[in-house]
């Protein structure tokens, strides 16, 4: 398989053939397809009326039997109302009933209680027991025929009617149990007193099954013949008998299929079903027994019905493939033998490929498509050498550019603070940030530098990306520690750096920035917003929440904007989280984005220090995004001024 692939992969006379081959294979497909469904249609058919003849017969011939069992009970009423006060002749009619009837397997003519005089008990019964014919009065204390249901369901309807089926035996008896399940037609006996008996004729379950399961149409059919409660009264399977209704298996592993069919039946419906029976897909042909509300069924496998057919496919599915397979190679061959310039051709473009560009192409002055092919190959011969000549001046172009963007991401990098704990000396200091660029170089920055026992810091994000930000967040640091030094208050330090930057901004890039500036002895903050995100404060105790900040323009757009500063008392203990857009901002691949309700949530987490609240939130962050590509720069800084 592996090696007929390869030549499919390699060859294009193969593939072509291949093609070839597959649109016969369709139309053999489309004409073969459409008259295996003609003849698997009228297979259906023939197969739904041969079985429905089968089954409509055998139930024809079984009303006949269960209506000469009727009739036997109303001959045997008449007898009995002649000599109702005769017990002698009712156990002579019984015996003489079963004798004349070989469907029974017994007969009983019963009375209620004390109706001969003294006998609280009469019920004249004749039936075989080993083969057998015996005739005895089978009423006493261990069996009172007064609370069966062949006895009390005429009594109760005042009506003819077919009972349910049953077991009759003594439990004493070590017969077989098989011979002794039954269904009974039942008669009542009335008097202008009301109810004084009832007449039982029974069937064996076992003559039954004995009479429909020969009935066939294909080897491996059977019937089954179900109560109008359900319950299986003829089935191969002897566990099922008696004990099981057609809705049984159902309630083991749920089929839907067999539940309708139960339905069906019991509903006195006549028709076919095709379902899953015991793992075996088949049809299921059914008619009921209006008069007893019985209803049979004969059970025939699929793969019996279209035995012939799926046979007849099997043969015809093999001669069209070995008849495709004559017709792969004949194609092959021809094709290859019109192909073989093209085979040259492409060999010696394999070798043009790996890297002979003076290779001498085959000359193939034919005006056809090859021909022009060839023609077409060798001016891309020289095309090829000028272009690999380009090639190689644009790679190195590339791989300079992108050892300058290292080297100027280190520049960056190095501008900022990165040496955690900044302050090693001064305990009453936490503070850690980090700074992550989308590209190799970014345009967010953070700083801070300790000037007359003040604590300046900020935290700004530059407009747009790449190399432009990242020189405009070098000016806009650099403008921050030389005004800082000077010991200005953030508003201050913000109108400085803003008309420094507004200066010839033609490009106008702005920058967004926090300014702050703590009071190490007393944990006052004195701060500027220049249209940043607000920062979160995190009190001690409580829950974290935004710093309300008065509303400022960013820094580098407008000369003559004005910033007003902010001051804060009794900052002592309480952290401060700063951040910038890259954070709020972030999306996953679903492009939903991280939230302030998320930053909150993270941040309300138990404060341990700046370094844990830092660290906390890029976990999170990175768990949002999974994976998807940064869309902006990342810059967090948290600190905290103790007592």
């Amino acid at each position: 398989m592996k090696k007929l692939l390869d030549t499919l992969r390699r060859s294009f006379s193969a593939r072509l053939s291949l093609w070839v081959v597959s649109f016969a294979t369709l139309v053999f497909l489309a004409a073969m397809g459409y008259s295996f469904i003609v003849s698997r249609r009228y297979v259906r058919e023939e197969a739904i009326l041969r079985a429905t003849q089968v089954v409509e017969n055998s139930v024809l011939r079984l009303n006949n039997i269960l209506e000469d069992v009727e009739l036997s009970a109303d001959n045997l009423e008449w007898l009995v109302y002649r000599h109702l006060k005769e017990p002698e002749m009712m156990m002579e009619y019984s015996r003489i009933t079963v004798q004349g009837n070989p469907v029974l397997s017994g007969c009983s003519i019963s009375f209620e209680p004390y109706f001969f005089e003294d006998n609280y008990y009469f019920s004249a019964y004749s039936g075989y027991i080993g083969g057998n014919l015996e005739t005895e009065q089978e009423g006493d204390d261990d069996y009172q025929y007064f609370y069966l249901d062949w006895y009390l369901q005429p009594k109760l309807l005042n009506q003819p009617c077919w009972t349910e089926p049953y077991n009759d035996w003594d439990q004493d008896d070590t017969e077989d149990r098989e011979t002794q399940r039954m269904v009974s037609y039942c008669k009542p006996l009335t008097t202008s007193d009301g109810f004084i008996g009832a007449i039982s004729l029974d069937i064996s379950l076992k003559w039954l099954s004995d009479n429909l399961s020969p009935v066939k149409p294909y080897p491996h059919s059977y019937s089954i013949l179900i109560s109008r409660g359900g319950t299986y009264l003829v089935h191969p399977d002897p566990d099922k008998l008696f004990y099981q209704t057609i809705f049984t298996e159902g309630l083991i592993t749920p089929n839907p299929e067999l539940d309708a069919l139960g339905k069906s039946m019991l509903g006195l419906e006549a028709g076919y079903k095709r379902l899953l029976i015991d793992g075996t897909r088949s049809y299921v042909f059914y008619t009921p027994l209006k008069a007893t509300g019985w209803s049979m069924a004969i059970v025939c496998p699929e793969s019996e019905i279209f035995s012939g057919f799926n046979r007849l496919r099997r043969i015809a599915t093999a001669i069209a493939l070995a008849g495709l397979l004559l017709l792969f190679i004949a194609c092959f061959k021809v094709i290859r033998k019109a192909m073989r310039p093209l085979s040259d051709l492409a060999q010696q473009a394999e070798e043009i490929a790996s890297g002979h560009f003076d290779t001498v192409l085959p000359v193939n002055a034919n005006p056809d498509e090859l021909g022009t092919l060839s023609r077409s190959f060798a001016n891309m011969q020289s095309s090829l050498v000028t272009y690999m000549d380009e090639l190689t001046r644009t790679t190195a172009n590339k791989v300079r550019i992108e050892g300058e963007l290292q080297i100027a991401r280190n520049i960056q990098m190095g501008m900022v603070p990165q040496v955690f704990p900044p302050f090693p000396d001064r305990k009453n200091i936490d503070l850690y940030a980090s700074m992550v660029p989308a590209r190799e170089v970014g345009g967010d920055l953070y700083d801070y530098f300790i000037q007359g026992g003040r604590l300046y810091f900020c935290v700004g994000d530059v407009s747009g990306k790449g190399v432009p930000a990242s020189l405009f967040m070098t000016v806009a640091r650099n403008l921050f520690r030389a005004t800082g030094r000077q010991g200005m208050s953030p508003a201050v330090i913000a109108r400085q750096i803003n008309e420094t930057l507004s200066d010839g901004n033609e490009q106008m890039i702005f920058v967004t920035m926090f300014i702050g500036c703590f009071d190490l002895l007393t944990g006052d903050l004195d701060f500027c917003n220049c249209g940043h995100n607000p920062p979160v404060i995190l009190p001690r105790g409580g829950k974290p929440a935004f710093l309300s900040c008065k509303a400022n323009t960013s820094l580098g757009i407008l000369p003559d904007a004005k910033f007003e500063g902010e001051y804060l008392t009794g900052f002592k203990d309480t952290p401060l989280f700063l951040y910038t857009d890259g954070l709020n901002e972030a999306v996953n691949p679903e492009l939903e984005e991280f939230g302030s309700d998320r930053l909150l949530a993270v941040l309300n987490e138990p404060y341990i220090d700046a370094e844990t609240a830092v660290k906390r939130m890029q976990s999170a962050v990175s768990d949002h995004v999974a994976g998807a590509e940064a869309s902006d720069d990342l810059t967090m800084l948290c600190l905290e001024i103790k007592n």
